[in-house]
């Protein structure tokens, strides 16, 4: 069995639990949404299981008189237990009554919001912090909130570990596997998602190929806001049956539902009065690991640094924008033990690009990811530029790297090396 690392998510689950009656814990399959709930749960039924589906349909009143908190798992096997919940919080609004899981949001079911009733927290792979790989010395946390001068601290995980971390992904049931069951585990991941989930989800894929074809596509466009048009031609060069809009359309609707697209939404700051930004989504799948699978990128491609093969900006490799996706998804974990939101920041020319732009308020972190070591003043011009330009807000300034030392800079910018920075 795999042992239980604990998450960040736990904190988050532990306090709102004092207060909520119902929360939803979404996530793709396998990032470890029952092991977490199951820390809280004092009774469960696994929708997954037909004897159970088959139980909550004929006698849905179990799910109130059950010792709570109650943990229904995978409640997207049985939609109607959502509406069950629902009126059972109108009913009586005690906190710490219900926790669901789900791996997928149903298309078609008729289902209220449950707007007021459930909440749902968003649990993705393993972060950085959670992987154990060193004890942070920087906390978003505190540079959100302190008057953070300088930041310091040392790391021993570099470049290579960096590699290793993104190839074996985030999951939690493959970070303890050697890099070829891993490997195995990851191809099986997407094999899985093409010949079942999608049909699971009520959508029969005729092509295989051609949902494959979109996946690679939507993996060679990451950390850029390429159009899917864009994306289509890099991954299926001179073919002339591609898929049809409609077509892909559907494949990124069904993929949205099963919470393996994670796209990073703009910065569209209000009142500044800058008009020229940027409205395109940063595209990420959820694990960088399912990138290298599906462009077939192996430990020497990356650490070699083989030819760029990525739509969007020439100037970060395959292994850049690999690491900013790695960079990304501990990002979008720390944002959300702290109450804050994720975006990046591009004009429409793209002569000014930030990568990401982590708020909470008035205030901002701004962030570059670097893969190099070593930071310097063309490195974080933008950075400058934007604290400049939107001056109302109190910006700080960050690069964050896969060097072994965080230092703050004479021009105020924090290096941070990905595995010292945490929640």
């Amino acid at each position: 069995m795999t042992r239980y690392k604990p998450r960040i998510l736990d904190k988050v689950l532990q306090e709102y639990l004092k207060e909520l009656p119902a929360i939803c814990i979404d996530g793709a399959k396998g990032v470890g949404k029952t092991s977490t709930a199951r820390i809280f749960a004092a009774s469960e039924y696994a929708l997954d299981k037909k004897a159970t589906r088959e139980l909550i349909q004929a006698s849905p009143q179990l799910l109130d008189s059950s010792t709570k908190p109650t943990l229904i798992d995978e409640w997207q096997r049985l939609p109607e237990t959502w509406d069950t919940v629902r009126r059972l919080v109108d009913e009586n609004s005690s906190p710490n009554r219900f926790i669901l899981t789900g791996s997928a949001y149903p298309a078609d079911a008729s289902i209220h919001s449950g707007s007021g009733r459930i909440v749902h927290l968003r649990m993705r792979p393993l972060s950085l912090e959670e992987r154990q790989l060193n004890s942070p010395t920087v906390s978003i946390g505190q540079l959100l909130t302190e008057e953070t001068s300088t930041v310091e601290g040392q790391t021993d995980i570099g470049l290579e570990e960096y590699v290793h971390e993104i190839l074996k992904s985030g999951f939690p049931s493959i970070q303890t596997l050697s890099s070829k069951a891993a490997k195995l585990q990851i191809e099986g991941y997407i094999e899985n998602i093409i010949n079942k989930t999608f049909s699971q989800e009520g959508y029969v894929v005729k092509r295989p190929e051609a949902l494959r074809s979109w996946l690679v596509a939507y993996a060679a466009a990451t950390a850029s806001t390429a159009s899917y048009s864009t994306m289509l031609d890099v991954a299926t060069p001179g073919e002339t049956n591609k898929p049809s809009k409609t077509t892909t359309q559907t494949y990124r609707n069904v993929l949205s539902r099963l919470w393996l697209l994670d796209d990073v939404d703009p910065w569209l700051p209000i009142g500044t009065g800058y008009k020229y930004l940027g409205k395109t989504p940063k595209h990420f799948l959820v694990d960088p690991a399912l990138v290298a699978s599906l462009l077939d990128l192996t430990y020497g491609d990356l650490i070699n640094g083989c030819s760029t093969i990525l739509p969007g900006p020439q100037e970060k490799t395959v292994l850049g924008r690999l690491f900013e996706s790695l960079v990304a998804q501990s990002l979008k974990t720390y944002t959300l033990a702290n109450d804050a939101r994720l975006r990046h920041f591009r004009n429409k020319t793209g002569t000014r690009e930030v990568d990401f732009i982590l708020g909470k308020g008035r205030t901002l972190l701004a962030i570059e990811v670097k893969l190099s070591e070593t930071v310097d003043a063309h490195d974080v011009r933008h950075l400058h530029w934007l604290e400049h330009e939107f001056s109302s807000y109190k910006v700080i300034k960050c690069a964050i790297t896969a060097g072994p030392h965080a230092y703050t800079r004479a021009d105020g910018v924090h290096v941070i090396p990905a595995a010292l920075l945490g929640a």
